[in-house]
């Protein structure tokens, strides 16, 4: 947690969670980024944490964005970024927001199946399209299924699709995963799109773009190589697969970039146990699942969490939410361990918790309010 999330929670009350994100740390995180891939364009991925004083500072920076939706388009475009730095990313699309975007100026598409391919071709004609390969997330802590992507052997006929649809064919993407902490991931992936770049060209179908995803990690309780670290692997894998054509190349850090600037501030409930004597104990946040810790599904992602009283004896703790959904359990299978002494009424301080927490929020489950997001 940096001083200024410090500084903030010790002069303000509130009375419901809240995650406080540090503008200075996404500033530095964006600027490790430039720095660790220089001929490589950022595209924030939006879906991460969309606060409106997150996407201002990374339009300001010359941050591209990478969209899910409409919706994410026009927040994008309200934070000062011009329409060719926004990507249209999402592979499943209604088709009158294609043609929105379109009418918006936005160029770029991604997808990943003949009918998407259609629905770009009809509602934005002559656009840059960008097909997605399946891609093994292996060891990422959330992994990606199946949902995303085609097949190599797919892709090469859907870009030549693209092209016989007056579409510009301009490149693949994959992604490895989230919170990926292999920097070698990229390298399997990079070779099969240079095999696709070389096939295609031989077709007289010239590509010019590779998007390497995201799954650059945060810190949560696992140690994560250093951004530098994957830029260096992902450089070698480009000059070893690509020689000296290299294409360009852009990135989607979402978590890589808001992940640990932002900490939330949650108030404990109750402490309970199920048996006199039981020797764990269950204690339960006003925050879970359905508040904001979603991935917290599996116990896949584990976020750092701190009390007042660290450095005391501990005992295995069961986290859970306040709802009344049995499933609104954070982490059961591997307890925390956390100080003996804490008490209801105090707070708990659950730290890099700045990506996919404020977005994943329920509207209202239970009569819980979604979790406030402010910015220091």
């Amino acid at each position: 947690m940096t001083d200024r999330i410090r500084d903030y929670l010790a002069r303000t009350a509130h009375d419901a969670p809240c995650l406080v994100m540090d503008l200075d740390r996404v500033r530095e995180n964006y600027e490790t980024f430039a720095r660790a891939m220089p001929d490589t364009r950022v595209f924030y991925a939006i879906k991460a944490n969309p606060a409106p004083e997150i996407l201002a500072l990374l339009a300001d920076l010359g941050s591209c964005f990478d969209a899910a939706s409409l919706r994410e388009i026009e927040m994008a475009m309200q934070a000062g970024a011009t329409a060719d730095r926004i990507s249209f990313s999402n592979t499943i699309k209604r088709e009158r927001d294609i043609a929105t975007a379109y009418r918006l100026g936005v160029r770029q598409y991604a997808f990943d199946c003949d009918a998407e391919l259609e629905k770009i071709a009809r509602s934005a004609p002559g656009s840059r399209v960008v097909c997605r390969l399946l891609c093994d997330g292996n060891g990422a802590d959330w992994p990606l299924s199946k949902k995303f992507g085609c097949s190599a052997e797919m892709a090469a006929r859907l870009m030549e699709r693209a092209h016989a649809l007056g579409l510009v064919a301009h490149g693949l993407a994959f992604h490895v995963g989230s919170q990926q902490p292999n920097p070698m991931m990229w390298d399997g992936a990079l070779e099969t799109c240079a095999e696709l770049f070389r096939k295609l060209g031989e077709r007289g179908i010239e590509m010019n773009l590779v998007n390497l995803g995201g799954g650059f990690p945060a810190r949560y309780l696992r140690d994560v190589p250093e951004v530098d670290t994957y830029g260096q692997a992902i450089n070698g894998s480009l000059k070893r697969h690509f020689g000296n054509r290299i294409p360009q190349t852009i990135i989607e850090p979402g978590r890589g970039m808001v992940g640990d600037a932002g900490a939330i501030r949650s108030e404990i409930l109750l402490i309970s146990q199920k048996d006199d004597n039981d020797p764990t104990r269950w204690v339960y946040l006003d925050i879970g699942k359905f508040g904001g810790l979603a991935e917290t599904i599996d116990e896949a992602i584990r976020y750092p969490i701190r009390t007042d009283h660290d450095g005391d004896d501990l005992m295995p703790t069961i986290l859970a939410g306040p709802t009344c959904d049995s499933v609104d359990v954070m982490y059961e299978k591997d307890p925390y361990l956390l100080p003996v002494s804490i008490e209801i009424g105090e707070t708990v301080l659950i730290e890099s918790t700045g990506a996919y927490t404020s977005t994943y929020a329920a509207n209202g489950f239970n009569g819980f309010d979604p979790l406030k997001c402010v910015c220091v």
